[in-house]
């Protein structure tokens, strides 16, 4: 799936409506920003932009501000710490379309660098409604899109602007693609995927879809209760999807017949409260005391783990094993990340929570690829088309 990017689109002098991702955390009583990662991420795309010459026009969502204007998620902090960011001005505008817009884009030079207002203060952005997407793709000549972590909504910004300018990948757009692509493709191997979190339930389809494609799948996290209760086992307080037992009963069928190496947990860290500093012990499957929950992988799991992800050239990881947020069950997802860092092989974290527990432990840089997709990568893994993508011109 190679799609045209901003290499492949004459830009100089001309003006580029960029849809970024600055959803970005921030603190709720200063409104100061708490993690500018996707702001950084959007970096290499922009700057390429002013190095042509282009007028950047900029335009993301923060938040849900549900379709009418809130003064704690305007964009203007992130104009700020972009420009710091960027060592030049960014014009911030007070909405994203309408007269008093199309006047500062008329003013902008050649290098210029504007950021619009909040998408989502207006209810057709998620509506995809083509009146809006008309009024933002008349600010610009060309269409990029650089917001992979929205790319699985059909929002006008994300797709609706396609009908009307000429439509490709900024530089993370085309990374994800090109990472996660060739993971669901044509993987080095043997090809591992670690699949982590709460429920089975979120990840139902993507579990279908990867075990055609994985030498090895390493189930951990909360989901793997209700894989140890559908083989029989106790798990205690733990929570359980009793909805999904025969579908994890079914799934290790299919592995063992397509003869997918399925590794679940041989032991857990166990704890009488679902808190930080709870009394805590080492269990094995069927082993939980009576109200007492499972909130890690043990170490005999995280040795079964680790050693056989060292055997793979391409690892890609999906949800924590543990609660990682809480230290004394930290240490599962730590150990995941630490030999995920060390390997001398393609590996690529995709989710949110996974993301955030690899920067929590310091190891960002030493992956291959951590997705900036929640939503987008899991819908990507699952096989699934995306909007943004799909409308963005093929090589």
């Amino acid at each position: 799936m190679k799609k045209q990017t901003v290499r492949d689109i004459e830009t100089r002098g001309r003006r580029v409506l960029v849809r970024v991702d600055f959803n970005v955390p921030q603190d709720k009583s200063t409104g100061a920003i708490t993690d500018d990662t996707r702001i950084r991420e959007s970096l290499p795309t922009i700057q390429y932009l002013i190095g042509q010459r282009a007028r950047v026009i900029l335009c993301s969502h923060l938040g849900r501000p549900d379709g009418k204007v809130k003064e704690s998620l305007r964009l203007a902090p992130v104009g700020k710490r972009l420009s710091e960011l960027l060592g030049k001005p960014v014009v911030c505008t007070s909405d994203c379309i309408g007269p008093e817009v199309e006047k500062a884009v008329m003013a902008m030079k050649d290098g210029d660098v504007l950021l619009l207002e909040n998408l989502r203060f207006h209810p057709e952005e998620e509506k995809n409604d083509p009146e809006f997407a008309r009024a933002l793709a008349h600010l610009a000549e060309i269409y990029v899109n650089d917001a992979f972590g929205t790319a699985h909504r059909a929002h006008a910004s994300t797709a609706g602007m396609a009908s009307y300018l000429p439509a490709v990948a900024g530089f993370l757009m085309e990374k994800e693609i090109a990472y996660l692509g060739k993971a669901l493709s044509n993987p080095d191997r043997p090809f591992a995927m670690v699949i982590g979190g709460a429920k089975v339930a979120d990840k139902i389809a993507l579990l279908e879809n990867i075990l055609d494609k994985v030498n090895a799948l390493l189930i951990g996290g909360g989901m793997a209760n209700t894989f140890m209760r559908a083989l029989g086992y106790d798990v205690g307080a733990s929570k359980v999807e009793t909805d999904q037992l025969d579908f994890a009963r079914g799934l290790v069928t299919k592995a063992a017949k397509k003869k997918v190496t399925l590794l679940l947990p041989v032991d857990g860290i166990a704890a009488d409260e679902f808190k930080a500093d709870a009394k805590s012990k080492v269990v094995t499957p069927g082993s939980v005391p009576p109200g007492w929950q499972i909130l890690d992988i043990g170490p005999e799991t995280i040795k079964k783990f680790t050693e056989e992800l060292k055997r793979c050239k391409t690892v890609v990881w999906n949800g924590p094993v543990g609660v990682f947020e809480f230290e004394p069950f930290a240490k599962g997802s730590r150990a995941i990340a630490e030999t995920l860092a060390g390997m001398k092989a393609t590996t690529i974290v995709g989710g949110g929570d996974t993301a955030a527990a690899v920067k929590k432990f310091g190891l960002t840089s030493k992956m291959t690829h951590v997705s900036t997709g929640g939503g987008a990568s899991l819908e990507f893994l699952e096989g699934k088309i995306l909007p943004g993508v799909a409308v963005l011109k093929d090589q």
